[in-house]
């Protein structure tokens, strides 16, 4: 585990820095799914600030903090940063490229976890302060 993803996982508030790191080990990360063989839970980068242990640490307001952040790159906006997170977790992509790679007593809690993503960045795409 890289430091910036254990800073993260204690919950430490973390420097502007460190979120840049994170975002970029993130973005890293979605490079280097297709090219594994077999997947974990852990393998996904989880849009929150903080990894999630399950499903049910996939929130509202975790995930919302995560993609408003400021810190993000600026190279698009908030409306379009939603668009492409919701890309890589819809069910139609995730469940034919990434699922059938993950390992088989783990596949469901991944799947829940993708599902639970994509209900929240699809909320958060209608929200109208965006």
């Amino acid at each position: 585990m890289q430091e910036h993803e254990r800073q993260a996982k204690s919950g430490k508030m973390m420097s502007k820095q460190e979120v840049a790191k994170l975002f970029e080990a993130h973005r890293s990360q979605w490079d280097k799914i297709p090219t594994l063989t077999s997947l974990i839970w852990e393998d996904f980068p989880w849009p929150m600030f903080k990894r999630p242990n399950g499903p049910d640490d996939l929130t509202m307001p975790a995930v919302t903090a995560y993609m408003l952040s400021p810190i993000h790159p600026q190279d698009k906006g908030t409306k379009d940063r939603i668009k492409d997170a919701l890309r890589k977790w819809h069910p139609d992509r995730f469940e034919t490229s990434h699922l059938p790679k993950v390992k088989p007593d783990e596949r469901g809690k991944v799947s829940d976890g993708a599902g639970a993503v994509v209900r929240i960045l699809n909320q958060l795409l209608n929200m109208s302060v965006l």
